[in-house]
């Protein structure tokens, strides 16, 4: 029979399912259920292998409709495309939740860095699972993945971090073969522009907050102690809160990390920071030097008491890291190259001291002006009457 709309009315079910071929359409067919449901079906070939593929029921896909699919996926399989494999593919395909999954279990713990990793983890949970979790990692385009971008214009600098996590994690993703290798879609999307913070404290405030830690050492010595070592030494946040007695060489001055943000770094020490590090009580058992209130633990908290402490001191758009830029900005003011500021806050490349540039040249524009002065005086003493 020519299958139609009408004609599959006059299939009646059977006990079992059963097959009826259209005569005009090689390949094209119905498969009648025992409920009495009717679905379109196809056949056709690849290669020695036949395929047979469903539709859709009556119910829902018109005769013609599934007459014309059926066109393509025989005009398809004489190409040598099989449309059914490809959709058994698609199906199985990993979504980004697969890939964000593997990546924080697999990847991170061997290859990312603690604190990146935390900010990863948030950067997926919050932004990157709720709108992209159900997409397949294939499928994922640079269309996409700059609307996605765009959708936190609200929060650039957050929009910028998530961009970088997706990033990490598609490239991990070819590795894997979750996706084709090609151009990261993430490669080309324009980041927003971000408006970098260089708050550094002046001598006024610095005396305030010395204050200030003179107070809190009585509540929370170890808070108060990690502030104290983190202006000190333009160290970043957690290079002193996870700091060990083992990393301190008190002979050599001077305190070696095994590991760090940009990898192995020496810190010199200052004699105040040696005297500091040496009034700092030692437990048998706990390595660290900032020691927390769980056995053998650093302290983990550190943002509560600095609040006390800023507010204490009127500093309240003082961050910790704000710390290491008063570090910086002084070395600067003092005369100090930006390679051996880099040096000392262990930057890797130039352009991250960069931002000190203008405050490193305060001190040639001091000198500058100090001999524009004795030259204005030996000319205006070689002047009659001085005038």
């Amino acid at each position: 029979m020519r299958i139609s709309q009408q004609s599959i009315k006059s299939l009646a079910p059977q006990d079992k399912p059963y097959s009826v071929w259209c005569s005009d359409l090689k390949g094209f067919g119905v498969r009648v259920n025992p409920s009495g449901a009717v679905t379109f079906i196809s056949k056709y070939r690849i290669g020695d292998k036949q395929q047979m593929m469903t539709i859709g029921r009556s119910d829902r896909v018109q005769a013609e409709a599934a007459r014309k699919r059926a066109k393509e996926l025989m005009g398809l399989a004489a190409m040598g495309v099989d449309q059914k494999s490809q959709m058994k593919a698609e199906r199985k395909a990993a979504t980004v939740a697969e890939l964000a999954d593997r990546f924080l279990k697999v990847y991170c713990p061997h290859h990312i860095k603690p604190s990146t990793r935390r900010d990863y983890t948030q950067s997926i949970n919050r932004f990157i699972l709720p709108q992209l979790g159900k997409q397949k990692v294939r499928n994922l385009d640079r269309t996409t993945i700059a609307q996605f971008h765009e959708s936190m214009a609200s929060t650039p600098y957050q929009a910028n971090r998530v961009l970088s996590a997706l990033s990490v994690m598609l490239s991990q993703a070819e590795v894997w073969g979750m996706r084709p290798e090609s151009i990261n879609p993430c490669s080309r999307v324009k980041r927003f522009r971000e408006k970098k913070r260089e708050r550094f404290l002046s001598s006024a405030e610095i005396a305030r907050l010395a204050q200030s830690l003179e107070e809190e050492a009585q509540a929370a010595p170890m808070a108060a102690a990690a502030f104290r070592l983190l202006i000190l030494t333009g160290c970043r946040k957690g290079e002193i809160q996870t700091l060990e007695w083992r990393c301190v060489d008190f002979e050599r001055e001077e305190i070696r990390l095994d590991d760090s943000k940009t990898g192995q770094r020496t810190i010199y020490l200052s004699p105040q920071g040696i005297a500091l590090l040496k009034s700092l009580p030692r437990k048998a058992d706990n390595p660290y030097v900032i020691t927390g209130h769980v056995e053998g633990q650093h302290l983990t908290d550190l943002e509560r008491p600095w609040r006390r402490v800023r507010s204490r001191a009127s500093l309240d758009d003082v961050r910790i890291h704000d710390l290491r830029h008063t570090f910086a900005a002084n070395a600067a003011a003092s005369g100090l190259s930006l390679p051996m500021i880099g040096k000392l806050l262990g930057h890797t490349q130039a352009q991250t001291t960069a931002r000190y540039a203008h405050l490193a040249a305060d001190p040639v524009r001091k000198a500058n002006a100090d001999v524009a002065r004795l030259i204005a005086e030996a000319m205006k003493s070689g002047r009659p009457n001085g005038n």
